[in-house]
């Protein structure tokens, strides 16, 4: 349970600062730091940092209770896995006109990475917990 603790740990602290980024300053995280195209509208932007902090709030309760509820991870490699494909497809092409794949690549890179580690954690915590 350890290996999972730990991956849901730093997963927390990168979806709370990535969250939190976004929800300040999207222009400046979105647009001059990873060459996306301008948005019209930041609201949706803000919305998904707020999403990212409050979703990384979750890793961090299950983190503290993972004795008991470390089958709730699994949701997090559903999270992941969803990530990994929106992320990917965008850093192949399928992104607007304009927009840079640096962030794609990125995301697609971290979360192939935070996948696999959770996957393992699972395995790990899966063995090592008697049934029922």
């Amino acid at each position: 349970m350890k290996l999972l603790r730990r991956v849901l740990l730093w997963q927390a602290a990168l979806w709370a600062a990535f969250g939190l980024a976004i929800a300040a300053v999207p222009g400046t995280v979105l647009v001059d730091l990873f060459g996306q195209a301008p948005l019209a509208d930041d609201a949706f932007a803000r919305l998904a940092g707020v999403g990212a902090f409050c979703l990384s709030l979750n890793m961090v309760l299950v983190a503290q209770r993972i004795e008991d509820i470390w089958w709730f991870s699994w949701t997090f490699v559903v999270l992941e896995a969803g990530t990994v494909a929106v992320s990917l497809a965008n850093a192949l092409g399928a992104r607007p006109a304009g927009s840079g794949a640096l962030l794609w690549w990125l995301l697609t890179v971290v979360g192939v990475a935070f996948l696999a580690l959770l996957v393992a954690g699972l395995a790990k915590t899966g063995t090592e917990t008697p049934p029922g």
